[in-house]
């Protein structure tokens, strides 16, 4: 399984999303989903998650807030792919630009309106409770076939 985290950066009633529009052969292109990626070896998923946000929108993040973890049974090109879900309200820096999409601040009543994975949508939900989220996502052409979760 390949481990991996995502993150909504969260301010104002606004959400910072990535628009995945630039990386080639990209399993998220035309997607807009958090910033996040692939453990490093010897990596925290909370290790992980603020070297992914630093590295993709130039930003500190000083605490995060985990939500779940989600698992996808052969999404990412076969493999299963495991991923920790954050959000992150205490950052700072300069917002750079990102070789992998265009960072945006979407303000939250319209994320429902962008093309995102179906699975996504769930995360929002996650994230207005304290609980911890448990899930599984099941995906065939693009579109969720399955969908388990445990709260806790």
């Amino acid at each position: 399984m390949i481990l991996t985290t995502m993150c909504y950066l969260k301010r104002n009633h606004q959400t910072l999303l990535l628009h995945r529009i630039k990386k080639q052969k990209d399993i998220n292109e035309g997607k807009w989903i958090g910033v996040g990626g692939k453990f490093e070896a010897g990596e925290s998923p909370q290790e992980c998650m603020k070297r992914e946000i630093f590295e993709e929108t130039g930003l500190t993040a000083h605490s995060l807030k985990l939500h779940g973890f989600v698992s996808f049974p052969g999404l990412y090109y076969g493999e299963d792919e495991g991923m920790f879900i954050f959000t992150c309200e205490d950052f700072s820096g300069e917002l750079h630009e990102c070789d992998e999409g265009v960072l945006k601040w979407i303000d939250d009543q319209d994320i429902d309106k962008l093309p995102m994975w179906e699975g996504d949508y769930h995360f929002f939900e996650w994230i207005e409770d304290n609980d911890f989220h448990s899930a599984k996502i099941v995906y065939q052409d693009d579109h969720v076939v399955e969908y388990q979760e445990e709260v806790y």
